[in-house]
């Protein structure tokens, strides 16, 4: 793959100096994260999105997801954490271990553990 007819293609080119100027390979290109996307100066979180999405599609095709037949919207499903639609809190009993400071015995003795403890 050429990273610059890649960019091209994604009708980004415009970035195709600064993947060169960071010696953006095809070999790295797989591997970019959005933190390196910012990194590398890439502002727009459109233009970061579309570039994760093409990479996303490139790791789908390398030799692994062709070989599974793993399309590249079923590989980033794989890779997000499953999120939970209950947003209420729950109170859970810790075991906390301390050093014994001049007076902070004291203290959580008057005071709820949750308060006692700094943060």
């Amino acid at each position: 793959m050429n990273v610059a007819e890649w960019l091209a293609a994604l009708g980004l080119e415009r970035y195709e100096a600064v993947f060169r100027e960071n010696d953006v390979s095809a070999a790295v290109v797989p591997r970019l994260t959005a933190q390196d996307l910012k990194d590398l100066g890439i502002h727009s979180v459109g233009h970061r999105r579309q570039l994760l999405d093409a990479i996303a599609e490139l790791r789908a095709k390398g030799p692994a997801g062709e070989a599974l037949g793993i399309s590249a919207r079923h590989l980033a499903n794989l890779t997000d954490y499953p999120r939970s639609t209950e947003t209420t809190a729950e109170r859970r009993q810790i075991s906390v271990m301390f050093c014994d400071l001049v007076g902070s015995t004291a203290l959580s003795a008057r005071l709820d553990p949750e308060d006692a403890l700094p943060v």
